[in-house]
């Protein structure tokens, strides 16, 4: 496998506020709004891209996804289920439980084209094989793959043929075959991509218009791009070591967002690592495309 060599950061910051564990990224083309998760402070950030202004909205539970239903509503997965959230109000209301584990929390997900929204469930203490990967069209909820430890970088092919995800404590980026009205698979998935012999984890990713996967490189302080053959094609360097989820954003979703965490550094990591938990533009153009919105 042939090396590819590192570029170098050409970004910048996009909030000087460190967070935790920054997580589930997605932007709002009606609003213009960035939105991600401090998954463990509880907190769902909010970020006017054009203003610069961030707003930290409290949850009271752990939530990782956001996904937009209308420009009034909002789906947010967390440890406590699925919840509306009005945009004007904040008001949160139950919508549909993921899964009966009280031990388990939510945490990758995305929204397929046809409307429906992947998302995993992990051990809050990241038991081997304690979560796994759903499906919810509206209020009915598939479990997918089962005895997964850290469900990661969920995304789709811009059709909506194919599907990627991660177990990141096996760190195989895997493929599977879906139906592209449905977003339910059609066949088993396999690997990938196998990043298990290589430097960091494969954490978030999403794909572009042109159906190549940026993904997040957790621990190896990159973001990598992989092509639709999963020819390794690009690595970009980020300002720290634990990035973990990308999204596309701006008017003309031509920019890519990346949270990052500082979960699991100690106090000296976290000193020398002075960008750990910040999110990030990568500082390249990309082809991005805008998130489906989930029907209920």
């Amino acid at each position: 496998m042939s090396v590819i060599a590192t570029e170098s950061f050409t970004g910048r910051t996009l909030t000087e506020e460190r967070m935790e564990l920054g997580e589930g990224p997605t932007y709002d083309p009606t609003t213009g709004a960035l939105f991600w998760f401090d998954i463990l402070g509880k907190t769902l950030c909010e970020l006017d891209v054009a203003g610069g202004r961030l707003t930290r909205h409290a949850l009271p539970f752990l939530g990782s996804v956001l996904a937009i239903i209308d420009e009034t509503r909002q789906l947010i997965a967390s440890d406590l289920g699925l919840f509306l959230r009005d945009t004007m109000s904040g008001t949160l209301s139950p919508y549909a439980k993921i899964e009966d584990k009280p031990q388990n929390r939510s945490n990758d997900g995305r929204m397929h084209p046809s409307g429906a929204l992947w998302i995993g469930t992990m051990s809050r203490t990241a038991d081997n094989g304690a979560g796994a990967i759903y499906h919810v069209a509206g209020t009915t909820v598939t479990k997918l793959f089962d005895a997964v430890s850290i469900p990661n970088g969920i995304c789709f092919s811009p059709d909506g043929s194919v599907g990627y995800f991660n177990d990141s404590k096996v760190n195989h980026m895997m493929r599977v075959e879906l139906d592209a009205a449905t977003g339910l698979p059609v066949a088993a998935p396999t690997v990938f991509i196998d990043q298990s012999q290589r430097q960091g984890v494969i954490d978030g990713s999403v794909v572009d218009l042109e159906g190549t996967i940026w993904n997040a490189n957790w621990d190896g302080g990159a973001v990598d791009r992989y092509a639709p053959d999963g020819r390794h094609i690009a690595r970009y360097a980020a300002p720290m070591r634990r990035p973990t989820c990308p999204a596309f954003y701006g008017a003309n979703l031509d920019r890519l967002a990346v949270t990052s965490c500082w979960e699991g550094l100690s106090d000296a990591e976290r000193s020398e690592d002075t960008f750990a938990g910040v999110t990030f533009d990568l500082g390249v153009s990309v082809k991005g495309k805008a998130e489906p919105r989930f029907k209920l």
